[in-house]
């Protein structure tokens, strides 16, 4: 009778906001009555509450100790595992929960979470189903559900579910939110925006739903605004690392930008988010200067993703005798690309939803030597990964145009075009290795047609068309082509973005156009193609391709080329506008970089007023590319060979654990 007292006063305490109080009274229960499951429980709920889950996760094992047939302790169980990041032993949990009850709706709901941070997305969206079949008004379910079909790209089916949620519980900020980032993916960036206010308004201090408004602005091409809402979002929470590395892409966006501040703000988030996780272990690897060495590639886009393309060449003609390469995947939706690059790796390690430390340690049991970043501050990076130091060596390429600001990654692999000897080292925390023959090689897509006639020829007029991303398309791009268009009569100009699927957005980009004189008839938008061919098809459509800066473009001027269209680059100051002259050099195609923005258009008059040149290069860009570095993917495999070997030659010289730095 006592313990029964106890645990009715601890629960009044508990639901009064008291928890302290009520962990007493909890135990004092316990004196009474040892085997009490149900106080265990109630008691690891309250630690859990207070975020000691090392203890909830004890009480909640007396629990079942005491009833091993006991469906709730073992789903609260389950849940405190997964926050611990335990995702094996959760599932297990969850499921013997609903193995002693069918009907428990949250523990399918549960379920379908931990298998959707596994990356099992099929299972879990049955799991969510079968919630929903049990409880038809379970508005946390329908929310989880959209996020699995978000997951799968299924964005229509996603938003009906989150309209249901929303439906059940008209408060749920989180579903509203998630609405809001299913709307983004499509295109309706408006209508997004106006779901993460409607999340503001409900839970003011929301910041997901703040930095989701962050990336939402970086699409519309307002990029001061986007850094606002950024760092409204690291006043609330300065651990937001997610957030900062949105910021440092977001600057990279910015005209005008001193590449000191951006390396400044690299800097900060290294000290800010991931200093603290470098802790100096030893390196087990064997040191043998000339020994096959293991590789690891770490990246969220093994899929249809521009990494690809310029990944795959590596990995298709890297030298199985001399490194055996391991990827570590964090894509949750898998497609026909990430099957190609799992069928092409020697050993495939899946890691959603992996603590960054159970990355770092199954790094050092697979015996990585080398550690390869290839996101950078992008979406879904795994930086903290490289925070612990797994690999006596780590380094960063591809996915990202600059510093990441982490002493730990020794080396960033670019060229002597995209980054020049001199300031280029000045800014990056990394020690700056130039490959010879440039740092990117294309992989061409299997599907893209055949080039085309020339379309001034049948138009009578010229397009200049650009393809990019809107956020690099900034009101300094659009006077500059505006002035361009004015000087080439007739002449128009044909852009192509997912963002165009948004009529607010289109009407911006037509009324700054409008701005700078350029009737909005002269500007053909198109929202995004859902083919590659047909994507590349509508170059049939385009005699001279723009590349807008400071950040440049980097497939859609490889994309270009392989269709026979010339592009017109500004060389910049940083990498990120640098690499269309990078890759134009290698193609022998100097006379198309301009130095200032007045030859940029020089450059474009020249061109549209000889057709007979735009002709001849577009019949023989398709062979001209094939024939060069920047399609030699056994050539750039070697370079990349010898690069690493040299870097761990280093290291075994050193003789010691972190290369160069004192952290």
């Amino acid at each position: 009778m006592e313990a029964e007292n106890f645990r009715k006063i601890g629960d009044n305490l508990f639901s009064q906001g008291k928890v302290a109080d009520a962990i007493l009274n909890y135990k004092e229960a316990l004196k009474y009555n040892p085997g009490y499951a149900e106080v265990y429980n109630n008691l690891g709920i309250a630690l859990k509450h207070q975020n000691q889950l090392d203890e909830a996760v004890l009480y909640y094992r007396k629990a079942l100790e005491s009833k091993p047939h006991y469906a709730i302790a073992c789903n609260n169980l389950a849940t405190a595992l997964r926050e611990q990041g335990n995702l094996g032993e959760a599932k297990r949990f969850y499921q013997k929960a609903l193995n002693l009850n069918p009907d428990f709706a949250e523990a399918f709901n549960n379920l379908g979470n931990v298998l959707m941070e596994l990356g099992q997305l099929e299972e879990a969206i049955l799991k969510f189903q079968k919630a929903l079949q049990i409880k038809a008004d379970y508005a946390e379910a329908y929310n989880n559900l959209g996020n699995a079909l978000q997951e799968k790209k299924d964005y229509s089916a996603a938003i009906h579910c989150y309209q249901k949620a929303i439906k059940f519980n008209p408060q749920y900020h989180k579903a509203i939110n998630n609405l809001g980032t299913a709307c983004q993916r499509q295109g309706r960036l408006n209508q997004a925006i106006v779901c993460y206010r409607k999340a503001l308004e409900l839970k003011p201090g929301y910041y997901e739903a703040y930095n989701n408004a962050g990336n939402a602005l970086v699409e519309f091409g307002k990029i001061p605004e986007s850094i606002e809402a950024y760092s409204k979002v690291l006043e609330m929470d300065p651990s937001h690392a997610v957030a900062k590395s949105n910021l440092l892409l977001s600057l990279q966006y910015q005209s005008g930008l001193d590449t000191s501040v951006h390396f400044a703000a690299a800097k900060k988030w290294w000290q800010q988010h991931a200093s603290f996780y470098y802790k100096p272990e030893s390196i087990e690897n064997h040191v043998a200067r000339r020994k096959r060495l293991k590789i690891g590639y770490i990246s969220p886009d093994f899929r249809q993703h521009s990494v690809s393309f310029f990944f795959l060449p590596l990995l298709q003609h890297h030298d199985r005798s001399v490194v055996e390469v391991f990827c570590y995947s964090t894509v949750k939706s898998p497609d026909y690309m990430t099957y190609k690059i799992k069928g092409l790796s020697d050993h495939w390690r899946s890691i959603p939803g992996l603590a960054d430390r159970t990355v770092a340690d199954r790094v050092r049991q697979d015996g990585i030597d080398i550690l390869v970043d290839l996101a950078g501050h992008t979406a879904d990076n795994r930086l903290l990964v490289f925070a612990h130091k797994p690999a006596p060596v780590q380094v960063t390429w591809l996915g990202y145009p600059g510093t990441t600001g982490m002493p730990v990654i020794d080396y960033r692999l670019t060229d002597e075009i995209a980054d020049p000897p001199g300031d280029a080292d000045r800014y990056h925390s990394e020690t700056l290795l130039r490959l010879p023959q440039g740092f990117l090689c294309y992989g061409p897509p299997e599907d893209a047609p055949a080039v085309g006639g020339l379309p001034a020829r049948k138009e009578g007029r010229i397009t200049f068309g650009s393809f990019n991303n809107l956020p690099k398309i900034n009101p300094e791009v659009i006077g500059v082509w505006s002035r361009l268009l004015q000087q080439v009569p007739g002449s128009r100009l044909l852009l192509k973005s997912k963002q165009f699927a948004d009529g607010q957005v289109r009407q911006r980009f037509l009324d700054l156009f409008s701005g700078c004189g350029v009737a909005g008839e002269r500007i053909t938008l198109l929202p995004r193609v859902s083919s590659t061919a047909g994507h590349l098809a509508l170059y049939h459509q385009v005699d001279i391709a723009l590349d807008p800066f400071p950040y440049n473009g980097t497939t859609t001027t490889c994309e270009a080329l392989w269709m026979g269209v010339p592009v017109i680059t500004l060389r910049g100051d940083r990498h990120a506008g640098r690499v269309g002259a990078s890759i134009l050099t290698r193609m022998g195609l100097e006379e198309m970089v301009a130095e200032s923005p007045d030859q940029y258009i020089e450059i474009g008059i020249k061109f549209a007023n000889d057709k007979d040149v735009l002709e001849n290069l577009r019949s023989g860009m398709r062979p001209r590319m094939q024939s060069s570095s920047l399609c030699d993917g056994r050539s750039f495999a070697r370079i990349m060979e010898n690069t690493f070997q040299k870097s761990w030659e280093h290291w075994c010289q050193t003789g010691v654990y972190s290369n160069k730095f004192k952290i």
